[in-house]
């Protein structure tokens, strides 16, 4: 039978400040006048000079983990950290003006997430995935109309297919 939580010891964990004091409560006329989205909007707007330097960042920090598996080859720790690394560019680079380079990510970590071990996994195709994300951060190749990006998605999209197609799914994959 599983422990109730009164079974279970616990911690209670307070912040270390209250964040009401931080803040500036709307007068109602102001409440009334507040759009949200438009806010969020506005903020993103103020840090969009910022996006293509993050971007490089997360490009920087992918480079590193992929010369930690050059140095010290593919252990669980060189392919969390550049899995992570990629997962991170998945997930940011639509909001960061960059969602080529996220689908360019998120093949990349298809291809980690579905080879059934990581002897498998080719290194010379992930040094392509990884010199394409940095490359097509560097040119600024943002979108659908940077043709060249496209291709080169497009490119790796399909020699990932092809890899994998060689390995039946898991039976939980079915």
């Amino acid at each position: 039978m599983a422990d109730t939580a009164k079974d279970q010891e616990y911690e209670i964990l307070s912040p270390p400040s209250d964040l009401r004091s931080k803040v500036r409560e709307l007068t109602p006329r102001e409440a009334k006048k507040f759009d949200p989205v438009k806010a969020a909007e506005a903020a993103l707007e103020r840090l969009s000079s910022h996006f293509g330097t993050w971007m490089n960042n997360e490009s920087a920090t992918l480079l590193h983990a992929w010369e930690a598996v050059r140095a010290q080859g593919l252990n669980d720790d060189t392919l969390a950290a550049l899995f992570q690394a990629a997962h991170n560019i998945k997930g940011q680079a639509l909001t960061l003006g960059f969602p080529l380079v996220g689908e360019v990510a998120a093949s990349f970590c298809h291809l980690i997430e579905t080879v059934p071990s990581p002897d498998k996994l080719p290194l010379s195709l992930v040094e392509r995935y990884v010199e394409a994300i940095r490359a097509m951060v560097a040119e600024g190749a943002k979108d659908e109309a940077n043709k060249t990006g496209v291709e080169l998605l497009k490119t790796l999209q399909g020699v990932t297919e092809e890899y994998l197609a060689q390995f039946p799914p898991k039976p939980d994959d079915v």
